[in-house]
């Protein structure tokens, strides 16, 4: 057996770690990128922590999915204010652009010389004496997309109507810092969406061709924390116990794809995302259940014994029942969904005469490579109608 794990260089998880925000980024340099959303005053928490601390920061506020002029205009900012270090505080989206911004900075060009299936592809430089790689602090506002401890940052091109990735492990924040105390104002249906998409991403690893002994156990850890305490928070969303179950479950989500690949539900979401004004968790969330259902048929036709237990152990935790059949658990998503009231994907603009150029998109995804098993266009067709 030969595996790799590779996270971020540090995390600090627990309510009220915010607070160490200041000290920890000033032993990291003086002047800071600082990448926040819409929400000015929820970037003034740290904004004003790192002032405290002694950085003088430089803001850049983004609003919906990060685009590759985005990027541009962080960079640019990072570079007239001659950032030391980048800070990202918000979700996923926010995340993944504060993420690309470290990595632009210290290897020149444009995110399209680097960024995969539509890009040149090129590999972003390893860190070194003469040129080390900007410390990057991830703080994640929802518990969703794990975005805080992952090696890639998933991009959007409008024109293009493509989301795609920036990957490489210079893309690993420096510090992950992870207060689940940041959650507790996030709404019913922002929980909802974010919390499938972070059971979406324990399901999925746990499953994939490339898992691993360590990936299984945080899946496993990870799986059970969501389902006790997902509907826990999307009805009492100031549940501390219920959010810091769910921040972990994120963490460890994050933690789990970036080492052993996603699936179906994420190569088909990165067509979409591209071609719609659909957010990427809610998207995630429409397709987990059809997903599951469609690959357990599959691998009852060709997996291994080894793939079926995986779906019965996933089925037992989601469960709570020791000898769930699979059918019960694809019941139990399928109910979930409908009780969170995730919006169906008709709701942004999609209909079944897109499925055949959504399906050919996400074939060429790097997340279709690690499915438990292959999917073909009719099966995916399927899941899209359920979706719809």
């Amino acid at each position: 057996m030969r595996f790799e794990f590779a996270t971020a260089g540090r995390v600090l998880f627990g309510p009220g770690v915010l607070s160490e925000l200041g000290p920890i980024a000033r032993s990291f340099g003086a002047h800071a990128l600082v990448v926040f959303g819409g929400d000015a005053e929820r970037g003034r928490q740290a904004l004003d922590l790192l002032q405290e601390g002694g950085v003088e920061t430089f803001a850049s506020s983004i609003r919906g999915e990060p685009t590759l002029e985005m990027v541009r205009q962080a960079v640019g900012l990072g570079q007239q204010a001659e950032a030391q270090l980048v800070v990202g505080f918000g979700g996923g989206s926010v995340l993944d652009l504060a993420k690309a911004a470290a990595a632009l900075l210290t290897n020149r060009g444009d995110p399209l010389d680097y960024l995969e299936v539509i890009g040149g592809g090129q590999a972003l430089h390893q860190p070194s004496l003469h040129q080390p790689s900007l410390p990057l602090i991830a703080i994640p506002t929802t518990s969703g997309s794990g975005s805080e401890v992952t090696r890639n940052a998933v991009l959007l091109s409008p024109l293009h109507r493509v989301k795609a990735s920036l990957r490489g492990p210079t893309l690993l924040p420096k510090l992950a810092l992870v207060d689940p105390s940041l959650t507790l104002s996030m709404p019913p249906e922002l929980t909802a969406s974010t919390g499938l998409d972070a059971l979406t991403q324990l399901i999925e690893p746990f499953l994939s061709r490339r898992a691993n002994p360590l990936v299984e156990a945080l899946c496993r850890e990870g799986m059970a924390r969501s389902a006790r305490s997902l509907r826990v928070a999307y009805y009492d969303g100031m549940n501390l116990s219920a959010r810091e179950d769910l921040a972990l479950a994120s963490l460890f989500g994050g933690m789990a794809l970036a080492n052993a690949g996603l699936g179906a539900v994420h190569g088909l979401a990165a067509a979409i995302g591209g071609a719609f004004p659909a957010p990427h968790g809610a998207v995630c969330a429409c397709l987990l259940p059809p997903v599951f259902e469609a690959n357990w048929q599959a691998v009852q036709r060709m997996g291994s014994e080894e793939t079926l237990s995986r779906f019965r152990e996933v089925s037992a935790i989601l469960t709570g029942k020791p000898e769930a059949a699979v059918e019960e658990a694809i019941q139990w998503l399928k109910g979930l969904v409908l009780e969170l009231r995730i919006p169906g994907l008709a709701s942004y603009g999609m209909a079944a005469a897109d499925f055949p150029a959504l399906i050919e998109q996400a074939a060429r995804t790097s997340s279709m490579q690690s499915n438990p098993a292959p999917m073909e266009a009719d099966e995916l067709s399927q899941v899209l109608a359920y979706a719809l």
